[in-house]
């Protein structure tokens, strides 16, 4: 399309109730927003391992009326030469993204929104811990969510409101890089049958070798 064309088609676009829900879950992750215009609009950008490839692909299609170009790989160098492969893909910079800017960036850095309370479904849940949870470790029944990026105080935030909304048993866990949130392994089976309906096959394997006995069976 020509950029006339383009920026008519945006006009029409229009998150619907799962786009925002899953766009917060993602958001409290990994995706993050950003701006090339002083904050007129935002682009949503999703970047991922190559191994979670299908997870990626997922999302694509999820948003893919706000997509031009379809995921692609790219060879991300790191500390000491290291290499990875990555795969990802951003949206349109669009003006009904600029809310959740707002929510989710300050001074540059991204926090925790005061409105997080409304929003974190149990879709949106999900999305975070596809995003940005793991199995605690490997032989254990609880599973956390990587929040070192957020200061101490947000994260004390969302371990009370996963206790206060879901009724999960959340707590604190002390990283060298900051905080993360631990469920603990007596609320795995309300943790489960909470986010269970929404995760992808491919990242159950985040899920503790019990939890994955209570999903419903295909």
């Amino acid at each position: 399309m020509h950029s006339k064309e383009i920026e008519t088609y945006k006009k029409s676009l229009k998150l619907t109730k799962n786009q925002r829900e899953i766009l917060i879950g993602t958001l409290l992750g990994d995706a993050h927003l950003e701006s090339q215009n002083h904050g007129r609009t935002y682009r949503l950008k999703i970047e991922q391992s190559i191994k979670h490839r299908t997870y990626v692909e997922h999302l694509y299609q999820i948003f893919k009326e706000w997509v031009s170009t379809p995921p692609r790989v790219r060879t991300r160098v790191g500390e000491n030469n290291s290499r990875s492969e990555m795969t990802g893909f951003q949206t349109y910079s669009h003006g009904a993204l600029r809310f959740y800017a707002h929510q989710f960036y300050q001074a540059g850095r991204k926090h925790v929104p005061k409105l997080i309370h409304r929003w974190l479904t149990p879709r949106a849940m999900a999305y975070w811990f596809m995003d940005d949870g793991s199995i605690k470790w490997r032989h254990s029944r609880a599973v956390i969510f990587n929040t070192q990026g957020y200061t101490r105080e947000e994260v004390q935030n969302l371990a009370d409101l996963i206790r206060g909304k879901f009724g999960l048993d959340a707590k604190l866990r002390r990283q060298k890089e900051g905080y993360q949130i631990c469920i603990l392994g007596h609320s795995l089976k309300q943790f489960v049958e909470l986010v269970g309906p929404y995760l992808l096959p491919e990242m159950i394997y985040k899920l503790p070798l019990a939890g994955r006995t209570l999903l419903p069976k295909e």
